[in-house]
């Protein structure tokens, strides 16, 4: 029998079926922990969820998981596969070519699955359409890796969070324009959301508000005007796009929310007006509070940042966990992201604790990350849940994450589309 599982590892076609053996499953709807569940999977698809232990019958291989808690393959709705940051990353964009980054981002994407990550949100790559690619050939079975839904290039206006020639010498810059994710009013907005369709993303990714990491001086003010807003969410949903918007500052994020973004990135400032507005309007948060915690830390490091990047990540970092706690105490549709790639790769499970630790109960952070991150993607009908039909993306742990959050940091089994990649 273990001769049988070995043979899957690394995804390879399951033969006859798959008997999942678990002897915890937790049902991310009803926030209940079942006892002694098995799981049916035919190929790359959920067949039946059954009490008890069925026995095999057949070919049927079975999968040994009755010391585990079986769940749904956990989403991270905010990652960056290219990056990784490090003292030296500013100098990055001067010396790696795009196969450095490719090289990088597989890398990267298998991490991520052996995480537990079974579907990633890439928010925005400097490489211009290694995730695209890589997504691609994911999908084709060249390599290992998560779901990928990707940007491409995030789009930001002249000297904004995500320009990219920000902090460069003046015979250095370029002027990046629409293709290359800067606009300024309303028609450069539609054409920078139309290039982005013509380039194969899945979805839209803007910088509303100034950022910690990038070199320029403010950390939250407001980038981009309602009228450039509109342009881009109104383009972007014609096309069938979501939006996702990194937001610090209280007034550029307040801008987005009322212009009909899906999402909202870290929203550090967020105050009692916005949380309304995204309760009233479904808008998502991606609380990213490890990117948060990790450049708190950095910060503290001589020369670890510019030191124009060195104050905003002392002062913002620190507040993001503090605001995840006041959002969800309000109310607000919460999905789980890290930006990993600031953190990482790897490393995305402990969100989980963090989360917990702001007082969200560890089953509600687990169906952030599961079925929130699918509704979130656009995915509910196919992922999300453990349940007949669907996609057999399942992911276990060692123990009981009611009584130790950090096991998610243990994953001990990975299932996507009906292959198992790990167990251990």
């Amino acid at each position: 029998m273990a001769a049988a599982v070995a043979g899957l590892i690394g995804g390879l076609p399951a033969q006859a079926a798959t008997l999942l053996h678990c002897g915890k499953l937790i049902d991310v709807a009803s926030l209940e922990m079942l006892q002694k569940r098995t799981i049916r999977v035919e190929e790359n698809r959920i067949a039946s969820v059954a009490a008890g232990y069925t026995a095999p019958t057949g070919e049927d291989d079975v999968v040994d998981l009755k010391d585990s808690t079986c769940m749904p393959g956990l989403m991270d709705m905010h990652v960056h596969l290219t990056s990784q940051y490090a003292p030296g990353t500013y100098v990055e964009r001067f010396t790696l070519n795009g196969p450095d980054y490719t090289i990088r981002a597989v890398v990267n994407a298998e991490k991520n699955l052996m995480a537990g990550f079974t579907l990633v949100r890439d928010l925005g790559d400097k490489s211009f359409g290694v995730p695209l690619a890589l997504r691609n050939a994911i999908n084709k079975g060249v390599v290992p890796g998560p779901r990928i839904l990707a940007v491409g290039k995030s789009i930001a206006t002249t000297g904004g969070h995500a320009d990219p020639t920000n902090g460069r010498k003046r015979d250095l810059t370029f002027d990046a324009g629409p293709e290359g994710g800067v606009v300024d009013g309303p028609y450069e907005a539609r054409a920078a959301v139309r290039q982005r369709y013509k380039n194969g993303a899945d979805l839209i990714k803007i910088t509303a508000t100034g950022g910690v990491l990038s070199v320029a001086k403010s950390g939250q003010n407001p980038q981009f005007m309602y009228d450039e807003l509109d342009a881009i969410v109104a383009t972007a949903h014609d096309y069938g796009m979501k939006v996702a918007v990194h937001a610090h500052g209280t007034e550029g994020m307040y801008r987005a929310v009322k212009a009909g973004v899906d999402s909202i990135e870290h929203g550090t400032y967020m105050d009692e007006r916005i949380m309304k507005l995204m309760k009233r309007n479904g808008t998502w948060l991606v609380p990213t509070i490890m990117a948060g915690k990790w450049v708190g830390e950095k910060a503290k490091i001589d020369g670890f940042f510019p030191e124009l990047v060195r104050p905003k990540a002392a002062t913002i970092g620190p507040l993001m966990q503090d605001n995840f706690a006041r959002a969800y105490k309000a109310g607000v549709p919460i999905a789980f992201g890290t930006d990993t790639g600031v953190s990482t790769h790897g490393d995305n499970a402990r969100e989980f604790e963090l989360m917990v630790e702001a007082g969200m109960p560890a089953l509600e952070a687990i169906r952030s990350a599961t079925l929130n991150g699918a509704k979130l993607a656009g995915v509910q009908d196919t992922l999300g849940t453990i349940e007949p039909g669907k996609l057999a993306d399942i992911v276990a742990v060692p123990d009981d994450p009611r009584e130790d959050i950090t096991t998610m940091m243990r994953v001990n089994f990975v299932m996507k589309d009906g292959k198992v990649y790990k167990h251990l």
